[in-house]
Parts: structure tokens; C-alpha cells; sequence
């Protein structure tokens, strides 16, 4: 879709930004955003899988040697960052890590390229077509996310420290005195509420911002591919940093989540 006769600048970035739903409001189900992460969560799996049932002992394949580099770069991060013990903190990692990964990846889709494809298949007029292939630009998919992470502290919590531990936790701290434990509540309260709204808005954010700009960048006509090119670029450090951010905050704060002294 060009910018062109058809649609201006500011009606083509808005077609762009908006999801393929269905139902309304609080209840709208964005189908673009839960499909590619679910495409990209099978592609994820399928390749691991692939590689763990192939691989051999000797020389390793361009393949098997690139998977082997990310798991012990997630595998040294955790051991240098989780000080408590359990062994669904270095999976967890790594599925964050490549996950995230390859849903961020989706951002160097040119943005006119799926809308194109899916009208050459079926036909659809192309003001028809709404499609956003980047999950991590939809904030319903960073907040499920940090949801996720943000239940796992919880339950940790509890588990490690009992429930009065982790009450006294939330209570007891940074004030000693008791009749400031209402003060500590709310204080602790906001940190814990802080962690999964920084994790989902920081992802969110910077990902929504990359396509809003991809987006703009598409708007000039011709002279559009070299400025692409170089934002695409650009976006080789930040697609792969925002995915370790996530990872490392998640491990941070389970890593505390597990401290029960």
C-alpha cells in the first residue's frame, strides 16, 4: 500500500497501526498479535527441537554452533545473576530471550511487504488488510508477558518465604519501626506493581517506536530505501538488547524472589 492517490501520510501510518480484531473495547481480540507470536513461539521450538535431536559431539554445523552460543550466553547470564536454586530458571530464560527475540525480529518485515502478499493471495483490497506482524508493538502481548513473570514472583515469593515471610517482607521493610509498616506496605506494594508495568511498557515502547518510525520512513517514496536500510540497521542492536533486557530483569527479579534470609 503506498502512500500515494490512495491513502495520505496520516491515514497510512494509522491503517498500518491497527490491529485485525474482533469485538470491541476491553474486549477486542487483536488475531494479528496472538498469531505471529504463536508462529513465532513454534518456529522457536522447532528449531531448538531440530538441532537438540541432530546434534553431535564433534565439529558442530554453522546451526547447532549458533544455538550452542545462545544457550551458554543465557546459561552464563543466569548463573552469574540468580543465586537461589531451581531448575526452571535457565529454560525460562532462554525461552524469553528467543522468544521475545524473534517476535522483535518481525520488525524488520518491510511494512508494506505482508499486506502485499496477503492481497495478491486473496484479493482483499488493500485499505482492507489490517495487519501488524511485530506482537511486541501490541501492548497486550508485553503486559501478558509481564503478567507471566509478575505470577511467577508471586508464587516463588510464597514458596520460598511462606506466606508470612513474604508478608513480612512487604511490611517490615525499609522502615523497622511498626508503626510505619503501613508506610512499608504501600511502599513495597508499588515497588512489586512497578516491576511486570517497567517490564511490559519498556519492551512496548521501544518496539511500537521502531515501527511507528519504519512506518514514516515508508511515507517519503522513493527516496525511502536508503533511510530504511539505515534504521534497519540501527535495529540490529536494538531487537536483540530489548529481548536481553527482559531476560535479565526476569532473572533479577526472581533472583529476589528467591531470597528468603
Amino acid at each position: 500500500m503506498s502512500s500515494g492517490a490512495e491513502l495520505t501520510s496520516q491515514e497510512y501510518i494509522t491503517h498500518h497501526l491497527a490491529n485485525l480484531k474482533v469485538g470491541e473495547g476491553f474486549m477486542a481480540v487483536h488475531l494479528d498479535s496472538i498469531g505471529w507470536s504463536i508462529f513465532m513461539g513454534l518456529v522457536f521450538i522447532t528449531i531448538f527441537r531440530s538441532v537438540a535431536k541432530k546434534a553431535t559431539p564433534g565439529v558442530p554445523g554453522k546451526l547447532q554452533c549458533a544455538i550452542e552460543m545462545i544457550v551458554g550466553f543465557v546459561d552464563e547470564s543466569v548463573k552469574s545473576t540468580f543465586h537461589g536454586k531451581n531448575a526452571l530458571i535457565a529454560p525460562l530464560s532462554l525461552t524469553i530471550f528467543v522468544w521475545v527475540l524473534l517476535m522483535n525480529a518481525m520488525d524488520w518485515v518491510p511494512v508494506d511487504l505482508i499486506p502485499h502478499l496477503i492481497h495478491w493471495v486473496t484479493g482483499m483490497p488493500l485499505a482492507d488488510i489490517y495487519m501488524k506482524p511485530v506482537p511486541t508493538a501490541d501492548p497486550n502481548i508485553t503486559f501478558g508477558l509481564a503478567l507471566g513473570v509478575f505470577i511467577l514472583i508471586i508464587y516463588y515469593s510464597i514458596k520460598v518465604k511462606g506466606l508470612g515471610g513474604f508478608m513480612k517482607e512487604l511490611t517490615t521493610q525499609p522502615f523497622g519501626h511498626w508503626s510505619l509498616y503501613p508506610v512499608n506496605f504501600i511502599l513495597e506494594t508499588v515497588t512489586m506493581l512497578a516491576r511486570p508495568l517497567s517490564l511490559a511498557l519498556r519492551l512496548f515502547g521501544n518496539l511500537y517506536a521502531g515501527e511507528l518510525i519504519f512506518l514514516l520512513i515508508a511515507t517519503i517514496g522513493l527516496f525511502q530505501l536508503p533511510v530504511h536500510f539505515l534504521w534497519a540497521a540501527f535495529h540490529l542492536l536494538v531487537i536483540p538488547l530489548q529481548a536481553f533486557i527482559f531476560m535479565m530483569l526476569t532473572i533479577v527479579y526472581l533472583s529476589l524472589a528467591h531470597e528468603d534470609h
